[in-house]
């Protein structure tokens, strides 16, 4: 089984966003990716910016994956459990279900911020975010 975890953040809501993602087995990492999303982004968007990437990225790796998020929101509209009320969602949702397609078996797992391979996947944000010229004034 192959697990992604992937993190979307926004500096102000919208604002300047990036994504972070990783692909990995049990506890090894088998791939790390980060990118500039824009600057009018909300942080929602990143969240499914970031999965669609991620997913994209375990293709190459198998038919079966577990996707990792510390967003709630995301989590439960792709679980059925909330509608996706907000029209700029709804086509990334949608991104989502065609990339869903491709595999075999699909799992969504909400997790904490403070999961070891979540707070990668958020530094992977922040670095990105710092590099193209959003620092935030408490990072160093």
């Amino acid at each position: 089984m192959i697990y992604t975890n992937s993190d979307g953040g926004s500096r102000g809501n919208p604002g300047p966003s990036a994504i972070g993602v990783i692909v990995r087995n049990e506890g090894t990492i088998l791939s790390k990716y980060s990118g500039f999303l824009g600057r009018n982004v909300t942080n929602n968007m990143a969240e499914y910016e970031a999965l669609i990437k991620a997913l994209r990225m375990a293709q190459k790796h198998t038919k079966e994956v577990t996707c990792i998020l510390d967003s709630e929101l995301v989590v439960k509209q792709l679980l059925g459990e909330y509608r996706v009320k907000d029209p700029k969602l709804l086509p990334l949702f949608l991104k989502v279900q065609e990339q869903i397609d491709k595999f075999e078996k699909v799992k969504f797992q909400h997790t904490s911020r403070d999961d070891s391979f979540m707070v990668i996947a958020d530094e992977l944000v922040n670095e990105e975010l710092d590099s193209n010229g959003f620092k935030q004034w408490w990072r160093k």
